[in-house]
């Protein structure tokens, strides 16, 4: 049995993003899987699967209710917050791949902003009933309570090692931001920052800045995946998944893996070996990337760990624009979740079937294959995308 090419992304569907929605979690997803199924020329009836995250408040059976999609073969569910992202297209993929289902939608839609604050103390983050509650509870007391104190401590550990600055963790949001400067769906479309704008942003948790730290928003994405086979003659044509993968690394934990002798992100090193194994890529064959940019630090890291670079080069890697379009690697061509909106990666994926299509705002030249990469810091997945 042959994974690789088997399947494809025939269809992706977004809501707008905002603040403020105005609407529920349920109708989010509703709207964005219908704008899916009409990219690729598909009515809810078709499906027959569906896939989103464990953190999702719209179960997979209301959805199927609400659009009448009547009988289901397949539904998943995926742990571990933004690492799920790519893990969810993976699932469709594999259903398809092996015939439990012939149309598999995977989606999220949240109020991350106007309903529950991703960036805020959560009670419930160590207080849920399962272990990963029990690993927060460690952390808690001392502090440690928000996204950004977690990974500012693996952040200050990588300054330390390695040489690198807050002006280097700025040249990431600068390129995401000039990005989504020129892409009309970007929340923050027509306003680009410069590094100064970065540097004289309010400190976070020491050393990331509010600019180094990803958007709390409300939207929702939806990706249709069908054989290439069938795509290959529907509306919007095929974008097939050429190698998809999860990786955890060795002594993990949910974004404070402090414990282990590599404070880095090994687990998308397990991720990039995968998909280099399966593809039969290297970095060399990679046109444009999308990596989760929850936080400017880990674009870094995750340069390094996936071989664009050796460990503790990013800083120089990506000096000069390399990651800005007209670079040698562009990043983020959407604007990423610092600049479009933080819709857990998903919004990433569909940029990367806009590049294969040839249809971004910021399209790059000649565009063969795009990586993409779900949230780092976590048990986490990844994508190669081709033609």
């Amino acid at each position: 049995m042959t994974f690789s090419g088997a399947a494809s992304i025939a269809g992706i569907g977004a809501t707008e993003f905002s603040k403020e929605s105005g609407r529920s979690e349920l109708q989010l997803s509703a709207e964005a899987t219908l704008s899916a199924l009409a990219d690729a020329g598909l009515s809810a009836s078709d499906v027959d699967g569906l896939v989103t995250f464990t953190m999702d408040t719209s179960s997979e059976i209301a959805l199927a209710r609400e659009l009448g999609m009547g009988e289901l073969r397949f539904f998943s569910r995926i742990n571990y917050g933004g690492g799920a992202a790519c893990a969810t297209v993976q699932q469709a993929a594999m259903a398809v791949a092996t015939g439990m289902a012939d149309v598999v939608v995977a989606y999220r839609g949240f109020n991350e902003r106007s309903g529950q604050r991703f960036g805020q103390v959560s009670l419930g983050a160590a207080t849920q009933v399962n272990t990963n509650g029990l690993d927060n509870a460690w952390t808690y007391p001392h502090g440690l309570s928000t996204p950004a104190a977690t990974v500012a401590m693996q952040a200050r550990r990588y300054m330390h090692e390695y040489g690198a600055t807050s002006a280097d963790f700025g040249a990431v949001a600068v390129a995401d931001r000039k990005h989504a400067a020129t892409n009309p769906a970007a929340f923050f479309h027509d306003k680009p920052i410069t590094l100064e704008d970065h540097q004289n942003s309010r400190m976070i948790a020491d050393p990331l800045r509010l600019l180094d730290c990803c958007q709390e928003s409300d939207g929702a994405v939806a990706i249709v995946v069908t054989s290439t086979e069938r795509a290959r003659d529907l509306r919007a044509g095929a974008v097939p998944i050429v190698a998809a993968a999860q990786g955890s690394g060795a002594d993990q934990f949910v974004m404070t893996s402090y414990f282990r002798d590599d404070l880095g992100i090994p687990e998308i090193g397990v991720v990039g070996r995968d998909l280099w194994r399966q593809s039969g890529l290297t970095p060399a064959d990679i046109q444009t990337a999308v990596l989760y940019d929850h936080f400017t630090p880990y674009v870094l890291m995750q340069l390094e760990e996936l071989g664009f670079c050796g460990r503790g080069e990013a800083k120089d890697f990506i000096a000069d624009g390399a990651i800005e379009l007209g670079g040698r690697l562009p990043l983020n061509t959407h604007g990423g979740q610092l600049g479009e909106a933080y819709i857990h990666g998903m919004n990433g994926i569909a940029e990367a079937v806009r590049q294969l299509r040839g249809a971004s705002v910021n399209q790059v030249d000649g565009v063969e294959h795009v990586l993409v990469t779900a949230g780092t810091g976590v048990p986490t997945s990844g994508l190669v995308l081709g033609r």
